[in-house]
């Protein structure tokens, strides 16, 4: 065929027929013969797309993040449409490719080390830095991009052609966009179809603990990727490294199909699928990727070396003739080897009673999804969560705080849910009592209570005998003399100072340390007089006054399943001191002895046992005095301040996808696949006035070992000294080898961030919804 430029050529690729394999006819869509690979197409799709819409103007740079095939297919477009184009990418990528995408005049950037999410977001922070010093760049975006799965309409309209039928299409997933956007197209045309998933072990993507040292590339992934159309997916098979490199290998030799370890893998599952079929039944598997780029690697060893280790045989290994079969498992079981599993058809509802509006709430919905359920948001207020609906949550708006009208809801739902589950800290009560009437799984009404109110945390305590500091409570209905002597009565036995607090709110809002009569007064005041917290929900009318336990303090990460308690961790936590409580650095672990922490962990196991907690997460504030342990606050939800995002980097531990497991009765993972420690340091202003920006934000992120900066305040928002954790303008996250090391990286990249903000007389900002209790 005849063309006017190389990307008109992209496209037009052969389907060849694979011998030896059935009963069903079993093609190859052999993507590879394009000039580069597979995702040429969409590159063209997407560079065409944003030139005719004004987004790519003429010269401007083009900047991704890849390792492989999108790389080469922007080198293509990109270079012959006169762009210049940057390649974002991590030592994983081959010496071909990246000779290649030199000789094609691109500009190849190679990150060193790993971030929270692996190779991939320390990508992205490249990438956006990059942004940041190229001005006008274009950004395709290949994971989220709507015109990276609509590339392959024209890969649907070609098979198509080729075939008379089509009754299963096989191909493997990374970003989503190939398999997903085939399929989608396809259906349009032949209707009837089955999709088939291949995946590695390791990635994410299909309900799986992340593993960022697994060794394939060009499939699997690190992160959520928003292409992948979860609806259009029947099965998954996930193979593990060896398998899918043994597979590549025997493609080769049975096939004579130089591939890469993408299209081995397609190829083993392909075979798999066309031995379940009859021969009327026609299998098609896309093979995206050549084998030039593996030579170094999967092709180091010829098919002759295949261990036992590799495939659980012995001696050369057959795709074609060999007669191993996946493991068979529900979705949601973490596999180690060649394994499969169905994807629920019918997406059970997972129900959500209000959200936070941080980060944790919206990536609940998004791993709910991913672990096979239809997320469902009820909200009184559907304008808070704008994020919502691109999550792929169904939003349906209601008074959580009435039972009888969410159970109207639940009632109209196609499905009964699978779980009822809050990221909100205001929500926890009506979650308890609407799982409790539907028979859910989840903890009882009053041990939920037991953690949201702090006076009943402290009856229960006091009825286990567990030391706790010594406490008051004032009440609306007392008078001053009442007040007075209630106050008077806990200072004589305990001494001052004294804490004053409400005992239902989050964010250490209103908690003051008082050293006076007069000052305690005016500080229950201060709390009785708060009728409504922030979501417009009434308080108790009710003021706690506690000892002051002197001493550091740490949160304690619980995990409880059926009364069995675990504990993930102890967070060392570093506050603003006297008299406001503002915690303004975490880092997880806590640089304590074995003992400490072992000690904590029981003390926060036998808190756990007074209030009655039997599922889920927990969050405990525990000061160690001279007396040990003492409950500070229990909290029935996972930890805010970015604290499951510290687990995550530290561990590798995603607490936030067990908790939503723990829900619907999956299985759980607490394998550490790292073993790192994680900080986080918040910013916060030093003097009244109006935000203006944070400088230095490129500086901090050269400091070695700091992930990330983020900015959370907007322009002329009010500012002032911390009072509460709704006073945080932003944070700065490190990740190193100790945590001294941790420590030192967060407080060099403090010094140089500038906060710039406009003096003010008087500045006293009521509290936000963006509270990390949410």
């Amino acid at each position: 065929m005849r063309f006017d430029d190389p990307v008109a050529a992209i496209g037009h690729t052969p389907t060849v027929r694979l011998r030896g394999l059935g009963p069903a006819r079993s093609y190859a869509k052999l993507e590879l013969a394009n000039q580069f690979a597979m995702k040429d197409r969409v590159a063209r799709s997407i560079l065409s797309k944003a030139r005719t819409d004004g987004r790519l103007r003429p010269g401007a740079p083009i900047i991704e993040s890849s390792s492989g095939t999108m790389a080469l297919g922007l080198a293509l477009v990109g270079r012959a449409l006169g762009h210049p184009v940057h390649i974002v990418t991590d030592p994983r990528i081959d010496a071909v490719t990246e000779t290649k995408l030199r000789a094609l005049g691109c500009a190849v950037h190679i990150v060193t080390e790993m971030t929270g999410a692996g190779w991939q977001s320390a990508r992205l922070e490249l990438l956006q830095q990059l942004l940041h010093d190229l001005p006008g760049a274009f950004w395709p975006q290949q994971y989220s991009n709507p015109d990276n799965p609509a590339a392959y309409a024209s890969l649907a309209q070609e098979l198509v052609s080729d075939l008379d039928r089509i009754d299963v299409l096989v191909g493997a997933v990374g970003s989503g966009g190939s398999l997903c956007g085939t399929a989608a197209a396809l259906r349009e045309l032949v209707g009837e179809l089955t999709v088939v998933a291949v995946d590695c072990v390791g990635s994410m993507i299909f309900a799986q603990p992340d593993r960022p040292q697994r060794k394939q590339s060009g499939l699997g992934n690190s992160m959520q990727a928003p292409n992948v159309d979860y609806g259009q997916i029947d099965s998954v098979h996930w193979l593990s490294d060896a398998e899918a490199f043994a597979a590549t290998r025997a493609l080769a030799a049975e096939q004579q199909i130089f591939a890469g370890n993408s299209s081995g893998s397609v190829y083993q599952v392909l075979a798999d699928v066309a031995r379940r079929h009859p021969p009327t039944a026609t299998v098609v598997g896309i093979f995206p990727d050549r084998g030039d780029r593996y030579v170094d690697t999967v092709f180091a060893s010829g098919p002759d070396e295949v261990t036992a280790g590799d495939t659980g045989e012995s001696g050369p290994y057959s795709v074609a003739a060999s007669p191993r079969r996946p493991d068979e498992v529900s979705y949601g079981t973490p596999v180690v080897s060649w394994s499969s599993s169905v994807l629920p058809r019918q997406r059970p509802p997972m129900l959500f009673v209000e959200s936070n509006t941080t980060g944790t709430g919206m990536q609940a919905l998004n791993i709910a999804r991913r672990l096979g359920t239809q997320p469902v948001l009820l909200t009184t207020t559907p304008a808070r969560y704008p994020a919502a609906a691109a999550a792929g949550a169904m939003v349906i708006e209601c008074d959580t705080d009435d039972l009888e009208a969410s159970l109207r809801q639940v009632d109209r739902l196609p499905a009964g849910p699978a779980a009822v589950l809050t990221t909100s800290e205001y929500s926890l009560m009506a979650t308890a009592q609407l799982a409790q009437w539907l028979g859910m799984r989840g903890n009882s009404v009053e041990s939920v209570r037991r953690c949201r109110n702090k006076a009943a945390s402290r009856a229960a305590l006091d009825a286990a005998g567990l030391a706790q500091p010594a406490f008051a409570l004032v009440e609306a209905r007392h008078d001053h003399r009442q007040r007075t002597q209630a106050i008077d009565a806990l200072a004589d036995a305990v001494g001052w100072p004294l804490v004053v607090k409400p005992v239902e709110d989050s964010g250490s809002n209103l908690v003051v340390q008082v050293d006076s009569v007069v000052a305690a007064l005016e500080a229950v005041d201060r709390v009785l007089a708060v009728r409504q917290n922030v979501r417009g929900q009434p308080v108790p009318e009710l003021a706690l006054v506690e000892q002051a336990v002197s001493g550091p303090e740490y949160s304690v990460e619980m995990f409880s399943v059926d009364g069995a308690h675990r504990c993930v961790g102890v967070t060392a936590k570093y506050l603003t001191g006297a008299p406001h409580f503002v915690e303004h650095r975490h880092v997880f672990p806590a640089p304590v002895l074995r003992a400490v922490a072992d000690l904590l962990g029981e003390y926060a196991e036998q808190v756990l046992n007074a209030v009655g907690w039997r599922w889920g997460a927990t969050h405990l504030e525990v000061r160690v005095g001279s007396g040990g342990p003492e409950l500070i606050e229990i909290n029935g939800r996972l930890a805010g301040g970015m604290i499951p995002e510290l687990i995550r980097l530290a561990a590798g531990v995603d607490v936030l996808e067990q908790q939503l497991r723990c829900a619907i009765g999956m299985p759980l993972d607490w394998q550490r696949p790292r073993d790192k420690v994680a900080g986080i340091q918040f910013l916060l202003a030093d003097r009244a006035g109006t935000f203006d920006r944070l400088d230095g934000i490129q500086q901090a992120l050269a400091v070695p070992g700091v992930d990330r900066v983020v900015v959370t305040a907007t322009p002329g928002q009010p500012v002032r000294p911390a009072r509460n954790a709704y006073d945080r303008l932003g944070y700065l996250i490190a990740v190193g080898d100790t945590a001294a090391g941790v420590n030192d990286a967060l407080d060099a990249a403090a010094e140089l961030v500038q906060l710039e903000s406009t003096a003010a007389a008087t500045v006293d900002p009521a509290p936000s919804l963006q509270g990390t209790g949410g």
